[in-house]
């Protein structure tokens, strides 16, 4: 899943003749799970039509003030367009358009819809070589971008002109990279690799039995699509679990025992700057596995069962700068044994959730979890979708690392 996934794309087309490359360029953002508008000035219809780009959006296409051709005229509003984009995108932005961002010279929709964006814009310029490199074009270029406009580079080759030089509008692909990129720099968590474990952990018997529990490992996994939409390069451990990450900063390692999910953490634990542990790990594990399933007998049967390794203790005696995060699933006396947890096993915070409330715990898509720090102060949060308490937990933890 693309950092665009959910995100409102204007996109302002200009007549150049690279405009035949925004038929693509929508189709990308629509395949990266953005959706689409689009606005025409009214020239660049001579380069590629409304119709195929409302056909890729799945959106009516926006030129003129209001729709002549309708009996009953509607107002297209560049202010609601403005404010509905979380991200506008002008390209190709010719030398035309350029001066009349700069200037503010007002005499379209685009521009109009340009000058109410409250969101980052992009623009991509494309035009012949001379132009590109005229006074006057290099003037628009620095303007813009002391404004806070982001400018992605044109690159060169062939011109339309023949002429070979900068000034071709770059590829579709490398705009979607461009502000992809872009948009990650600017999250707090860019940079910055996480650890989460999710899921239960299964601990063999035999060939074919196990001892396990009922996490679904959905907590886990939301939290870990919460990090990677902060900008997080994202470590998911997980064991046996139907859920399913699609995130392109999301790189899952699946395990099945306590003793593999023990490894893996320990594997990545050195580089990340946080690790959250919501996996359900079995504490105990049968000391002999069978080598053949374990045939069925009237009498009773017997397994000795041994500790598994605590993962999260054992990160807490060697962590250094990471912040560690631990989940406590209680029954009896919860917050009197999320704060031992807290300090025996040397966390930075803990979650704390209860069988008690209903709606919470294991399978369901909703959870009620109180946020306990290390000095002991507690945020309790109402019940909410496993969705939103990832969210809030995470807007915790960037609390705790920024203050």
């Amino acid at each position: 899943m693309s950092i665009l996934s959910g995100k409102k794309i204007l996109l302002g087309i200009t007549a150049g003749i690279a405009a035949y490359k925004t038929a693509n360029l929508v189709r990308l953002f629509i395949k990266s799970g953005a959706e689409v508008q689009v606005i025409m000035t009214p020239a660049s219809k001579d380069f590629i039509t409304p119709l195929t780009l409302s056909t890729l959006s799945k959106n009516p296409v926006h030129s003129t003030f209001y729709e002549k051709e309708e009996e009953n005229e509607l107002w297209n509003n560049h202010v609601d367009l403005g404010l509905w984009a979380d991200y506008m995108l002008i390209a190709p932005a010719t030398a035309n358009t350029l001066s009349k961002m700069t200037n503010g010279i007002c005499d379209n929709l685009l521009i109009a819809t340009y000058l109410s964006a409250k969101c980052p814009v992009y623009f991509a310029p494309a035009m012949d070589l001379d132009m590109y490199k005229h006074p006057s074009t290099i003037t628009s270029l620095d303007k813009l971008q002391s404004f806070g406009n982001k400018m992605i580079p044109v690159t060169s080759g062939e011109l339309a002109s023949g002429l070979v030089g900068e000034g071709r509008l770059a590829e579709p692909e490398d705009i979607v990279s461009f502000m992809e990129n872009d948009i990650l720099s600017s999250m707090p968590l860019y940079g910055k690799k996480v650890l989460i474990t999710a899921g239960p952990t299964y601990e063999s018997i035999d060939p074919v039995r196990f001892i396990g529990n009922h996490s679904s490992g959905k907590m886990g996994f939301e939290i870990a699509k919460a990090a990677a939409n902060l900008g997080a390069k994202v470590y998911l451990v997980s064991g046996p679990s139907n859920e399913i990450v699609n995130h392109d900063s999301v790189h899952r390692t699946d395990i099945v025992s306590a003793e593999q999910m023990y490894t893996a953490c320990h594997q990545y634990f050195p580089e990340v700057s946080i690790a959250i542990l919501t996996a359900a790990v079995a504490d105990y594990r049968p000391k002999n596995i069978a080598a053949e399933k374990i045939k069925k007998k009237e009498s009773a049967l017997d397994i000795k069962l041994v500790p598994t390794k605590d993962i999260l203790a054992s990160l807490g005696v060697i962590k250094k700068e990471q912040f560690l995060v631990g989940f406590a699933l209680e029954t009896t006396n919860e917050l009197i044994n999320a704060l031992a947890k807290l300090k025996q096993k040397n966390l930075d915070a803990i979650v704390l959730n209860s069988l008690n409330d209903q709606g919470a715990g294991f399978s369901g898509n909703t959870n009620k979890v109180t946020f306990i720090d290390k000095e002991e102060r507690n945020t309790p949060f109402e019940m909410k979708s496993k969705s939103d308490v990832a969210i809030d937990i995470m807007n915790e933890i960037l609390k705790k690392i920024d203050a």
